[in-house]
């Protein structure tokens, strides 16, 4: 599988639809990661997951994964040796508690999910770390309780505040202060209590400025009388952080020693997060879990493209097993593009461990290489044309494919000469076919369909039209081979059904009917001056206008029997067909009598050279034994 393999069948965009049943970021980030495996027993395995999961949801068992959420990032900051944070340890005890939760939950269902059970053995349980972080830690802060020595801090801490709170009381109250204060109330600045006063009156108290107002006009003070409590405070409260941090650290440095083991947990968190999202997806459309396969064989039986919503008209579909190559026919907008895209998105999505709308009887293989070539693949940045593209990718495709390898081509072979295109689409095709690969491809061409209706290992099919009202009915019909529709459309539209007979003779057989008009039915035009004008027959020495490229060049040959005319055009003779050419001015009105024509179409140089050989100059006799001898030399 490629890059351009996931963007056409818009595969990013189903594990997008399946994330988005996901509870964790665990679970989405392994949905991002996870690729189509190649192993059938991988994928039997990872579908195996999806059922059992699915099983428990239809029995109204949700995992109970509500709450939990991705530790990755504190478990890193322990593996630098950081320590973490109270509502870091917090985080980490939930994660625990749910992994314990999830364990107790899935040991009890042997009977309906056995491979989802057994990694619950996996599972580790730290109740004793759960029980320390929810002792020490209350409220996302390090609680008092967590040691005697923190307590004891603490309560020293509350006493001081008191005394400072006191004093600082008595000073509002006291009458001798009240002119100074600006605001009755206690203020805490950087752990500091102070008082506000009136900028004017800041001599006049004793103590230190700890703040300034934005105006300048209040003045923060901590006064003279509370500064010895006031340092004593800062020590407690150094104490207090030297406490915390000791606390903290004996907490994470329980976890670090099972750092380990709890990564384990984190990830089958995340499996089982990821398993369960898989299983409401499969719930949401109902789906189900398809029969698998080695050997190539695909078999869809009412089946239905996983991205698409509303009235879809299911598929049937089925290869690998009487053939390996399959030709789609079809009107525009009949469906054939769809096809090829849900046959490749249930396929990846199947070697994905999803499961996929379909009826009992589905069956789908596992391939080493899935390779699609769908839609316009033009590449301005590359100088790509649209069949430029395409070939470059099927030539790269050709080179990556074995013989287990499924390949969905759009409209092979277009975007070139019809003739051309079928035939080298017939060749690739045969190819791949070769190979060993399973193809499927869609086309317009009735030579590929004529190829595939004689070859043994070829299949036809065709996408259902209502030749009646003229729509398409996006259903396929394998072993059928799709009908004219323009035909159809054309008599409709009431064309003589002696040209539509005449045109369905020209598709079975290329003999056409080159019989000319009877001259009796040719109607005679007596000819304007105009159309004597068109009628000219160019002389060599005419100056002429090329239409297409708006410009004026030199007759340099006459009209041969294909009326073409060669015209000395920008140093260059090119041909041009004689309806492409008009009359400037007549090679008469140009030159004089017997004027040499040839020397219009000869430089200057080169008529100098012939004029110095004719006169025997030894500097032209020179270049001319020069280039003898070099050409002998080569």
């Amino acid at each position: 599988m490629n890059k351009m393999t996931y963007e056409k069948l818009q595969y990013n965009e189903l594990k997008e639809m399946v994330k988005s049943h996901c509870v964790s970021s665990l679970g989405k980030e392994l949905l991002d990661k996870l690729q189509p495996s190649t192993n059938s027993k991988v994928v039997k395995n990872r579908l195996n997951e999806t059922t059992e999961a699915r099983k428990l949801l239809d029995a109204e068992s949700a995992l109970p994964l509500k709450g939990i959420s991705n530790i990755n990032h504190q478990m890193e900051k322990l593996e630098k040796g950081m320590i973490l944070g109270p509502s870091e340890l917090v985080a980490i005890s939930d994660f625990l508690r749910g992994c314990r939760v999830i364990k107790k939950f899935m040991l009890d269902k042997e009977f309906f999910a056995p491979v989802l059970h057994s990694y619950a053995y996996s599972m580790m349980e730290f109740q004793s770390i759960e029980e320390n972080i929810n002792y020490s830690i209350r409220g996302n802060r390090v609680d008092s309780e967590a040691s005697k020595e923190l307590k004891r801090i603490r309560n020293h801490i509350a006493k001081t505040e008191e005394k400072i709170e006191e004093r600082l009381n008595k000073f509002l109250k006291s009458s001798a202060n009240k002119e100074y204060i600006q605001e009755f109330f206690i203020s805490k600045k950087d752990d500091r209590f102070t008082i506000p006063i009136k900028a004017s009156y800041k001599n006049q108290v004793a103590g230190t400025i700890i703040e300034v107002s934005s105006k300048g006009s209040t003045v923060f003070i901590e006064p003279a009388t509370i500064s010895k409590l006031n340092a004593e405070l800062a020590v407690l409260k150094t104490e207090e952080a030297m406490e915390e941090y000791q606390i903290l650290a004996t907490l994470s440095g329980s976890i670090l020693e099972e750092v380990r083991q709890i990564n384990i947990n984190i990830e089958l968190i995340g499996q089982y997060d990821m398993i369960f999202a898989k299983a409401k997806f499969s719930k949401s459309m109902d789906g189900m879990e398809p029969k698998l396969n080695n050997h190539g064989y695909i078999k869809l039986q009412n089946c239905k493209h996983p991205l698409l919503s509303g009235n879809i008209v299911p598929l049937d579909f089925e290869i690998g097993k009487d053939y390996r190559s399959l030709i789609i026919t079809g009107p525009n907008a009949g469906g054939k593009t769809v096809v090829l895209k849900t046959i490749g998105i249930l396929t990846l999505a199947v070697m994905s461990g999803f499961h996929i709308a379909a009826a009992k009887g589905t069956e789908i293989a596992v391939f080493d290489h899935l390779f699609v070539d769908i839609g316009d693949n033009q590449s301005i940045e590359n100088s790509l044309s649209t069949f430029s593209s395409h070939m470059k990718n099927i030539s790269e495709i050709m080179s990556a494919s074995t013989n287990s390898t499924l390949l969905l081509f759009d409209e092979i072979g277009s975007g070139t000469e019809p003739n051309e295109g079928a035939a080298l689409a017939i060749a690739i095709l045969e190819e791949f076919y070769q190979m060993g690969c399973i193809t499927v491809a869609t086309t317009h061409y009735g030579e590929i369909k004529r190829y595939s209706e004689i070859h043994s290992d070829f299949m036809n099919a065709a996408m259902q039209f209502n030749s009646e009202a003229l729509e398409p009915m996006y259903r396929l019909l394998i072993g059928k081979s799709g009908d004219s529709n323009a035909l159809w459309i054309s008599r409709k539209m009431n064309l003589r059904e002696k040209v539509l007979l005449k045109a369905q003779h020209y598709i079975e057989n290329k003999n056409y009917d080159l019989e000319r008009v009877k001259e009796n039915k040719v109607r005679k035009t007596i000819l304007t001056p105009i159309q004597e004008e068109a009628t000219y027959e160019f002389e060599v020495g005419d100056r002429v206008k090329l239409i297409e490229q708006n410009d004026s060049g030199i007759v340099y040959e006459k009209k041969d029997n294909f009326n073409n005319v060669l015209v000395f055009y920008k140093n260059e003779i090119i041909k041009v067909n004689a309806k492409r050419l008009e009359i400037e001015v007549k090679a008469a009105e140009l030159y004089p009598e017997g004027y040499d024509l040839n020397a219009l179409f000869v430089s200057y140089a080169e008529r100098k050279f012939q004029h110095d050989m004719e006169r025997g100059s030894k500097k032209a006799l020179k270049k001319v034994s020069k280039e003898i001898k070099n050409r002998l030399s080569e």
